[in-house]
């Protein structure tokens, strides 16, 4: 296989990444009466990051070849990538069955388990669900997913 530099596919994606929600920021106002409206500060962070973007892949293309093969991790470090991945995923899928507690829980059992002992793992993963429910529940009103016994 050719050299394939890791850096223009980078700098491409982030940019076609922006250009969409450029497109989607064209939807908000721009200005209204009173002032800037809500699209005014996205439209120009995500311009200013369209920008970057193409900076970034001129700046791949003059000098660095990098390549996917040099970049992607391997062994444990892929294995850490895989478990948050996995777990992001787990998460999303079964918060609205079995409330944010323990999906959170779950969450964070499946990253704490690769590096504590497993009760330790449980034990930190329930306390930090159960604190961030409490919180994000008193201080802030903002309603979670809770399951039948409201949590």
């Amino acid at each position: 296989m050719g050299k394939q530099n890791a850096g223009v596919w980078v700098g491409v994606s982030l940019f076609l990444f922006a250009a969409v929600l450029f497109w989607q920021s064209l939807s908000l106002k721009y200005q209204t009466n009173f002032g800037p409206g809500p699209g005014m500060f996205p439209r120009w962070l995500i311009a200013i990051l369209m920008l970057f973007s193409l900076i970034y892949i001129w700046q791949s293309i003059k000098k660095v070849v990098i390549r996917f093969a040099d970049v992607f991790p391997k062994g444990r470090e892929l294995g850490n990538v895989l478990s948050v991945l996995t777990s992001v995923v787990v998460f999303m899928l079964i918060v609205n069955f079995v409330g944010f507690i323990t999906a959170g829980t779950v969450l964070l059992f499946m990253l704490f388990a690769r590096e504590y002992k497993w009760y330790s793992a449980l034990g930190i993963s329930l306390l930090v669900s159960i604190l961030l429910f409490v919180i994000f529940k008193s201080a802030f009103s903002i309603p979670l997913p809770v399951n039948v016994w409201g949590w």
